[in-house]
């Protein structure tokens, strides 16, 4: 959320930046909204003092027995009160379209970040490693769990729909061993693991602004107030909801968790295999610090470094993009996706994503911190994708496939994997 002051100052370029990431929204029309709850808000003080007033001077009356002031004054309240209740619930009315406009002003986005309609305007901005070439017909990840019996689309699509999977045995290992060699990689870099709650309330997710334009890709529960969450994010996040906090020091917060995902509009789109599902698990990063430009791109490339660590771990070649106004969502100032090579893509697939917000959560969630001059700010907050399973492990299966159809483990998943080095079929 941006200060309605600075929108006010900024509506072209606010109008822009919503037009640019697609967000229907009109900025003249909620200043409209702003100006028309103002002059309400003025007249109902304006009412009230009056009313306070007359209301003394009536005690002031009656004391002194003068029964005409008083029936004059009361005839007068009596008005104010009707003139009252009629501009409250137009205040009401107006309060609640400013409000619901509001929440769907984007975050301005950084001068780095290109401009484009959609991922096909993002740009590549490095590059790791080269596409793995094979001297041989590769399989791709479902043909090479089927061999292993590791991956079990089938039954997943039996027992709960399109877009679900079993992983057994030595599948379920991976998609342990992937997510623990994060955890273990953001342990050591000082962050603080917590277990989060997987439904949380309709105001996390506002407050984090997931909501209200992410709503119809979220699992709503029924008859409740609560939502599966699409990533730890939300929790992790509201773990701070309307708290003063101390940012002296950056908080790192990190959690794995299973995420839901409802996938609408995305029908005949990435159906085969793992890629888009309705289930996985995300270790995720987060990071809430001081209202400083300069730090907050700092700990952006400090937390994209960190999934570049564990894809260097996993042995993966990827390239990283700068994402384009069109591809970002609403609450991202700045954001950089990871792509992983994909050989039964014939391409790079998105594995990870970095986003700095700015103060934009943190003025919906209410997460203060006191500066250097005892000033009350809010907070920044970034978040990134340490790893996300199911989905990873079409790159880990495919990249380290070898002609014999046995998978080679990469060295630092070993431990994790009962000492394996590689996977036979």
């Amino acid at each position: 959320m941006l200060d309605i002051k600075w929108i006010r100052q900024n509506q072209a370029k606010v109008q822009t930046i919503a037009d640019q990431k697609g967000i229907p929204i009109s900025i003249s029309q909620l200043v409209k909204y702003d100006d028309r709850r103002r002059a309400l808000l003025h007249e109902l003080e304006q009412l009230r003092q009056d009313r306070n007033r007359l209301s003394q001077e009536i005690s002031v009356f009656m004391r002194n027995n003068e029964r005409e002031k008083v029936d004059h004054h009361k005839k007068r309240v009596k008005e104010i009160n009707q003139r009252l209740h009629t501009i409250e619930e137009e205040h009401k009315e107006v309060e609640g379209h400013y409000r619901q406009l509001m929440l769907y002003v984007p975050n301005v986005v950084s001068p780095d970040t290109p401009v484009g309609v959609s991922d096909h305007d993002n740009v590549e901005i490095k590059r790791v490693g080269e596409p793995t070439t094979f001297a041989f017909e590769p399989k791709d990840h479902v043909a090479l769990g089927e061999l292993h019996q590791m991956i079990d689309l089938p039954r997943g699509v039996k027992t709960a729909g399109s877009r679900n999977y079993y992983l057994t045995d030595m599948g379920a290992l991976l998609h342990r061993a992937v997510q623990q060699l994060a955890i273990d990689v953001l342990v050591q870099r000082g962050f603080k693991l917590l277990e989060v709650p997987l439904m949380v309330r309709t105001e996390a997710l506002l407050n984090t602004a997931h909501f209200p334009l992410g709503q119809e890709q979220t699992f709503k529960m029924a008859e409740e107030d609560k939502w599966l969450v699409g990533t730890s994010e939300v929790p992790l996040v509201s773990y701070y909801d309307h708290e003063m906090i101390d940012v002296a020091e950056p908080i790192r917060l990190a959690a794995v968790s299973t995420c839901f995902r409802n996938e609408v509009g995305s029908a005949g789109k990435d159906v085969h295999g793992l890629y888009r599902l309705h289930q996985f698990a995300k270790v995720e990063q987060v990071i809430l610090c001081e209202a400083n430009l300069d730090t907050s791109e700092q700990l952006f490339q400090e937390i994209t470094a960190n999934a570049e660590e564990i894809l260097a771990l996993l042995e993966l070649p990827y390239r990283i993009m700068a994402v384009c106004t069109g591809d970002m969502s609403q609450k991202t100032y700045k954001q950089w996706d990871i792509e992983t090579w994909m050989p039964s893509r014939h391409g790079y697939g998105e594995t990870h994503s970095a986003s700095n917000l700015l103060d934009f959560q943190a003025r919906r969630s209410n997460i203060r911190y006191r500066d250097r001059d005892g000033k009350t700010q809010f907070c920044y907050t970034l978040n990134n994708t340490a790893i996300a399973s199911p989905r990873i492990l079409i790159p880990l299966l495919e990249n380290h496939q070898q002609e014999d159809g046995s998978i080679r483990i990469p060295q630092a998943l070993q431990r994790y994997m009962q000492g394996l080095e590689r996977l036979e079929p």
